[in-house]
């Protein structure tokens, strides 16, 4: 086993469909980028572990369809996370406007009060933007969250908003110690054959 992983963290990628979550998580951990990308059915998931500030963290990362029929898997999904990513499109202001019902989801469903919150505005590197930095910042600061724009397509802000987001994860110790803090090291083999979830079904 990894002893030296300080932690594992159960991110949560959410946002209407078609604003670029999946191609988000894709160049994050496999660093490439599919323009074909299809919707995700239900939910997709990745590990990956990263280093930051000299402290290992493995990331579960969840990535869920936006679409509506998809939702009734929603309580599970959100319980025990200690980060999520809300994403929205620069070019489609309406994906922005329905950042409220994502939040007022998260907080019916999330088991936490202190979970981190990273906004995202993707697709930058296009041409017809409806929304500009300073409107994604206004509403990143009204509900104190984290905010970067990025690209899924050039690479621009991707590593570095997961890299902030565990970053300000790890600096809340009440965040991840309590419930994660020796249970990465101690599965069992027998954890770990748990249907292709890498071992973290007995995480949620």
């Amino acid at each position: 086993m990894e002893d030296d992983v300080l932690t594992t963290l159960k991110i949560l990628i959410i946002g209407e469909s078609g604003v670029g979550k999946s191609s988000l998580l894709l160049r994050f951990t496999d660093d490439t980028f599919d323009p074909e990308q299809s919707a995700t059915i239900g939910v997709d998931f990745k590990v990956k572990t990263i280093t930051v500030d000299g402290n290992k963290a493995k990331l579960a990362i969840w990535d869920t369809a936006g679409q509506e029929r998809f939702r009734t898997l929603t309580p599970s999904y959100y319980r025990g996370a200690q980060g999520v990513i809300l994403v929205y499109d620069v070019t489609r202001r309406e994906t922005f406007t329905k950042l409220e019902n994502w939040l007022n989801e998260l907080e019916t469903y999330c088991t936490r009060n202190d979970l981190v919150k990273m906004l995202v505005g993707n697709k930058i590197d296009r041409e017809n933007h409806e929304l500009d930095r300073a409107e994604g910042l206004k509403f990143a600061r009204k509900h104190s969250m984290l905010f970067i724009e990025a690209s899924a397509k050039t690479k621009d802000g991707v590593q570095c908003a997961f890299e902030e987001l565990v970053e300000k994860i790890i600096q809340t110790p009440g965040l991840w110690q309590s419930d994660t803090h020796g249970r990465s090291v101690t599965l069992s083999d027998e954890d770990a054959g748990g249907g292709g979830c890498g071992g973290y079904c007995s995480l949620l």
